[in-house]
């Protein structure tokens, strides 16, 4: 049993996309980022960096004592060699999957998160860091787009976790002032994967942890999610 530490986000979402897909057997435990649950003591006992995902594994593959994992990306390689699927045994391949998974989580999702906060969220809009963001993000589907270029998904042939970790960030497209119609190859993947039954019961558990506080309206959300009051 998987006990998944999770909240809808686009990195909640890569989890139960991976666990969905393989049939692995999990339970949720909702982490409501907007209450400050991420700041509990029992919750940073295995998530020191106070936020979500984080993974307790209760049946680990060497038979041992549990093994917890924070960061989703890292989630993400320890349930694929788990299980053996989603991540390529070749050297060559499994190279190419890792460093796609590794610009998701250094330059795609930081940079659309940003997107998101100046876009969205801050307290004051900042025409430069929208501008700034926003043209990042749109540079970066760029990079995936080019990528995309002759394959069906980032690996190659194959589904990958590259592909789960940058699926959920590309959801927000709208949010981020982007037009997929400017994107064809990364509009043809989107389509692909949200098509995907897994994919589907993926987001359908998101209504399973119930009422999430309204990051535009919510003072008290926002400053415990961003360290501001207004």
């Amino acid at each position: 049993m998987i006990e998944l530490y999770y909240w809808p986000t686009p990195n909640g979402h890569k989890i139960t996309l991976f666990l969905e897909e393989t049939g692995l057997s999990y339970q949720i435990k909702p982490v409501n980022i907007g209450r400050g649950d991420q700041f509990k003591p029992e919750f940073l006992a295995f998530s020191p960096n106070n936020k979500m995902p984080a993974i307790i594994d209760r049946a680990p593959a060497d038979g041992g004592a549990a093994v917890s994992v924070f960061e989703s990306g890292a989630i993400l390689q320890y349930l694929a060699e788990k299980t053996g699927q989603f991540l390529p045994q070749a050297p060559r391949e499994r190279t190419e999957v890792m460093e796609w998974l590794f610009w998701q989580m250094a330059s795609f999702g930081p940079m659309l998160g940003q997107n998101h906060h100046f876009s969205r969220y801050a307290p004051e809009k900042i025409p430069y860091a929208i501008e700034r963001y926003v043209n990042e993000s749109r540079r970066l589907y760029g990079v995936l787009d080019k990528r995309l270029d002759g394959r069906t998904f980032v690996g190659g042939d194959n589904y990958s976790i590259a592909d789960m970790a940058i699926y959920p960030w590309v959801v927000s497209h709208e949010a981020q002032s982007i037009d997929l119609d400017q994107f064809p190859n990364v509009k043809a993947w989107f389509q692909a994967i949200g098509d995907r039954d897994a994919t589907r019961r993926a987001y359908a558990r998101a209504e399973e942890v119930g009422d999430k506080p309204d990051l535009t309206s919510d003072a008290e959300a926002r400053k415990l999610l961003f360290g501001v009051s207004k």
